[in-house]
């Protein structure tokens, strides 16, 4: 077991310092790019102003004949664009495959001094990211980079999800976890070629009411595995992300599942497509209605303690706390979003 003073020492002579504290950045959305499609690459300077975060995506559908060219487009792409505030990320190949050390060697060696975030898939434990931290360490220190490059894993096999809880303390280089509901979806065995989304047999069914009609309600099938992300990111300082919904066509349907998430403690999602985006942005941005609620809490309740009835509502120092994760979240949203900051009246 490292000792505790240990834990935010480099893994290398000359690798910057772990932060001690995540960054504040808005994250509502990880938007996804092909980096091997000159096309889309192209569009990636406006796109900037549009998202949170670009991820340059060199894993799961890239064409394997089209992996290095992915990776090659992926440096040219940071290397050619200002991300500003704008996260910049790359999803690598899995750490069992013959692209992986190549990704990281490149991609640190070349721009590692503009990457913010490696998104490591198939995390099945804490050894993962072990070796994943060590190596960017090492890598770090060879090309004298000043700010550590963090780590957010994806939760996409039956292990993975069994060990949570400590691949959300493996690290100080975490930043968070985001579900993979593909993957995990075959890893268990689960009946089901949707990615992710509920589905229409996962239902609970109402006894008989009069004339033998029943309700039927459908249910989530991520419900359960959300809500443990959820509680070992937070429980870590890191954060939870849902992950990819695959029906472009079907924005009513992605916007509900972005909104469960939202609400059970996620930060943001993956969008794959340019329509997902509006949809991300809308969903986790609170509510103005909620932050002026939110406000008249806190106003109420300058010193968090105490008890206060508003609108015939009591509030009390739980109430308080619930009330600055919504008011905290919009300062950080108002910051980016000038049109939000109007609403919001911060």
């Amino acid at each position: 077991m490292k000792l505790a003073r240990n834990v935010f020492k480099p893994l290398a002579i000359g690798a910057p310092s772990p932060f001690r504290e995540l960054p504040v950045r808005l994250e509502r959305m990880i938007h996804f790019v092909p980096p091997h499609l000159e096309k889309v690459r192209a569009k990636v300077p406006d796109l900037v102003a549009q998202v949170d975060v670009v991820l340059g995506n060199l894993e799961d559908a890239i064409p394997a004949d089209a992996k290095e060219a992915a990776r090659e487009g992926f440096i040219a792409m940071a290397k050619a664009v200002d991300f500003g505030t704008t996260g910049l990320w790359t999803r690598i190949n899995a750490l069992n495959s013959p692209w992986m050390l190549d990704d990281l060697i490149r991609i640190v060696g070349e721009v590692g001094d503009k990457l913010d975030v490696v998104m490591l898939p198939k995390v099945e434990g804490v050894w993962d990211i072990h070796y994943l931290d060590q190596l960017l360490a090492q890598l770090e220190a060879r090309h004298g980079l000043k700010k550590p490059i963090l780590i957010h894993a994806i939760l996409e096999t039956a292990e993975g999800v069994k060990n949570v809880d400590a691949i959300a303390a493996a690290s100080p280089r975490m930043h968070g976890m985001s579900l993979g509901p593909a993957d995990l979806a075959a890893s268990r065995a689960m009946k089901t070629t949707r990615v992710g989304g509920g589905h229409p047999e996962y239902k609970v069914l109402a006894d008989p009411g009069d004339g033998g009609v029943r309700a039927i309600a459908q249910q989530d099938l991520w419900h359960y595995t959300i809500a443990k992300m959820v509680d070992a990111c937070a429980a870590n300082g890191i954060k939870a992300f849902y992950g990819p919904f695959g029906d472009f066509s079907d924005a009513m349907a992605c916007e509900t599942q972005f909104r469960n998430a939202f609400l059970l403690g996620c930060a943001g999602a993956w969008t794959l497509h340019p329509s997902q985006i509006p949809i991300a942005k809308r969903v986790f941005s609170p509510d103005p209605g909620e932050v002026a609620f939110a406000r008249r809490i806190l106003d109420a309740m300058p010193d968090g303690s105490g008890a206060v009835m508003i609108d015939g509502k009591m509030q009390d120092d739980a109430t308080w706390k619930q009330a600055k994760v919504i008011v905290d979240l919009a300062r950080t949203v108002a910051a980016k979003d000038p049109d939000l900051s109007s609403l919001y009246n911060l």
